[in-house]
């Protein structure tokens, strides 16, 4: 679903039929470490562009809202997991490196750009 800040994201829902007005982030909600969500939290979250970049069914997203420096602003951490091999993920726009390990395609995609480097 289009968040408020343009971009595609899976965890944004918004329901505005027949007088309701619900808007949330089923990835916060329910987190209680987190902030609560508000529409301008999507417009430097870092979750659609690691989704548009890793389509692996079993990464986990796990994201918190924190206050900033001295309660100026909303800061946004995000780590990731691996359903697959119970592991954090250091670089989410990756992904696990063992599930990539595990795909002998992609081992032949890098060597095909290694050879056009030459």
């Amino acid at each position: 679903m289009r968040t408020p800040a343009g971009k595609e994201c899976p965890y944004y829902y918004a329901n505005f039929h027949r007088d309701s007005h619900v808007q949330e982030c089923r990835l916060i909600k329910g987190n209680p470490q987190s902030l609560p969500w508000r529409p301008e939290d999507c417009k430097d979250c870092p979750v659609p562009a690691v989704v548009a970049a890793n389509a692996s069914p079993d990464l986990r997203l796990e994201l918190i809202i924190r206050p900033a420096f001295m309660g100026l602003g909303r800061r946004k951490s995000l780590t990731a997991f691996c359903n697959k091999h119970a592991v954090p993920i250091e670089d989410p726009y990756i992904g696990c490196a063992r599930c990539a390990a595990e795909r002998p395609g992609l081992d032949l995609f890098k060597q095909a750009l290694e050879d056009t480097d030459d």
